[in-house]
């Protein structure tokens, strides 16, 4: 099942009840119906300030930690379609402009935070697509969702900390991959994460690692602008997530592809490939 995200909060949209309405009924994907009903938005003069800080709040319900939540969704609401704008102006499905009235980073100037949201709207779309043949990568791996990992209680992070204190990854040179595999339902279901590097078919695989077989596959390519890991990486996903092509992904198993361009953490350039029906 291919899962688009509400353009204006992020909601993952996963039945048709949860779709916004248009004046004569029918239903959009672009928008939930929490946000977006009977060709408006709920709350026409919302901001883009003012999302961020009732998500938060929805999120600190369901028991993330408060400036985590906060500080992913400053992450990844600019890329939606209501908020891309430059000066925070966000269209609706009609192309009515709706314009905010305060800044969109509060504890930061607006010109420096607008700078910075320019340069994330760059990954956007994909910079290019690629086929690839299969991939056999080993690693430390978990079962997940994205709930969960969005919760605080994930292990995501844990993993790569395991994975570095292994005795068997090779130099520091070599790439690293996060993989996200085996979906059970899109974005909105489980999935098997694998922290690892590739090996050769023939390769033994190291004693407590797991490995993933990826197909071959069309990969659309997303590229982070260059920056501290934890910023680009949320950056670059919140792009994945609002790109309008959901309907292209495949879900054989996308990956995270960090190179020597990631070896310093906080000046780091990372690509993401989401794979993607062959493009005719």
């Amino acid at each position: 099942m291919n899962v688009t995200v509400c353009q204006s909060c992020g909601m993952p949209l996963t039945s048709t009840d949860q779709f916004g309405t248009e004046m004569d009924g029918s239903t959009t994907r672009e928008y939930c119906i929490y946000c977006y009903k009977d060709g408006k938005f709920e709350q026409p003069g919302m901001t883009l300030e003012g999302m961020i800080e009732m998500c938060t709040a929805i999120l600190k319900e369901e028991g993330m930690d408060e400036e985590s939540g906060r500080s992913m969704l400053r992450n990844q609401l600019p890329f939606l379609k209501r908020w891309r704008n430059e000066g925070n102006v966000g269209n609706g499905p009609d192309g009515t402009a709706t314009v905010a009235h305060a800044p969109i980073h509060a504890g930061a100037p607006s010109s420096d935070f607008a700078s910075a949201v320019n340069d994330t709207l760059l990954t956007k779309e994909p910079v290019r697509y690629v086929t690839l043949p299969g991939k056999r990568l080993a690693g430390l791996s978990a079962r997940t969702t994205n709930a969960i990992e969005m919760s605080g209680q994930g292990s995501i992070g844990a993993l790569w900390g395991r994975y570095f204190a292994s005795e068997h990854i090779p130099d520091t040179e070599a790439a690293r991959y996060g993989c996200y595999t085996d979906y059970a339902d899109g974005i909105a279901g489980e999935y098997t994460i694998l922290i690892g590097h590739e090996i050769g078919e023939e390769e033994r695989l190291p004693e407590g690692f797991d490995e993933v077989q990826l197909p071959p596959a069309t990969y659309a390519v997303f590229t982070s602008r260059t920056g501290p890991m934890v910023e680009v990486v949320s950056e670059v996903w919140g792009a994945v997530w609002a790109w309008s092509h959901q309907q292209d992904r495949t879900f054989t198993g996308d990956f995270e592809y960090y190179d020597e361009r990631s070896l310093d953490p906080e000046h780091t350039q990372v690509d993401v490939y989401i794979a993607v029906n062959e493009r005719r």
